[in-house]
């Protein structure tokens, strides 16, 4: 759907598995969500979803890029991560007859509610479809890009504007009323600007100072976030401040590490397994 932007463009150009619900499984995983990233913030929790949306903002507009057609599909992706990272949905086991990853089902691990709206919504419709889909089908029926009008009902609406009074809750965001010659729209400016510059620093330097050359030795919520910026196309949005040379060494190693074989790195490490078919879903589109 994208691919990584040059700095030439920075200005802007199933089966249900009938797990228990409340199982200590997924109690564990909401609790220990970023208990791996030492940098995250100990009072503000943040979703795949609202980093994306939040590194995508023009903090003094309070909107995306007029120009970004991927950041809808790549704010879905971000849900399906954020549902496998939580333990609630995973991807069908491997099988003779079904090896690649953009192949497999996704499947229902358990329907726990996360205390998200749009991820509980999207548990829901998992749950209730009759039989399951693969990774690149549900970021279609959840986006509305289908061409079945029987399954128009799984499409998540207004996800934007979800996502950014999410934001307004938690104190990063407010919201304004902006006048655009002929209609007024609802805008969110930044009004944490330590927050995402907190997020900023933590993509950047997981791609200098704090380079491993190894995905699966990364955060794997900070890979996830990098392989969502890129196919949200805010990827440029979090390298822009830096300098020339550090720019290029942040570009090319974010390069070489979204050019990896998916089928090859998801084989590698199970619990990245929905990130690699993410990114698949988004190489094939």
């Amino acid at each position: 759907m994208t691919t990584l932007t040059h700095r030439a463009r920075r200005a802007e150009v199933g089966r249900n598995l009938d797990k228990k619900p409340d199982s200590d499984e997924d109690v564990a995983a909401d609790r220990d969500l970023n208990d791996d990233d030492p940098d995250d913030s100990k009072d503000i929790r943040l979703t795949l979803m609202e980093e994306v949306l939040l590194l995508g903002l023009k903090d003094k507009e309070g909107y995306t890029s007029f120009w970004n057609d991927c950041i809808s599909s790549g704010l879905r992706g971000g849900i399906l991560i954020e549902l496998a990272l939580r333990g609630r949905i995973r991807l069908e086991p491997l099988s003779m007859r079904k090896k690649r990853l953009l192949e497999r089902k996704v499947l229902l691990k358990s329907d726990a509610p996360t205390g998200d709206v749009l991820l509980d919504e999207t548990l829901r419709h998992i749950k209730a479809t009759e039989s399951a889909e693969t990774v690149q089908t549900w970021i279609e029926l959840l986006t509305g890009e289908t061409w079945n009008p029987f399954k128009l009902q799984y499409q998540l609406r207004n996800v934007r504007e979800r996502i950014a009074k999410a934001l307004v809750e938690k104190g990063i965001l407010t919201t304004e009323k902006q006048n655009f010659l002929l209609f007024d729209m609802t805008t969110h400016p930044v009004s944490n600007a330590s927050e995402k510059q907190r997020l900023v620093k933590k993509l950047q330097e997981s791609m200098l100072e704090r380079w491993v050359n190894d995905p699966h030795r990364m955060d794997h919520r900070t890979l996830a976030l990098l392989v969502l910026a890129h196919s949200s196309d805010v990827l440029e949005n979090v390298f822009a401040s830096l300098a020339d040379d550090k720019y290029d060494v942040a570009m090319n190693r974010t390069k070489d590490l979204l050019d990896m074989d998916p089928e090859v790195e998801a084989a590698k490490a199970r619990g990245t397994e929905m990130i690699w078919a993410v990114l698949a879903a988004f190489n094939k589109s």
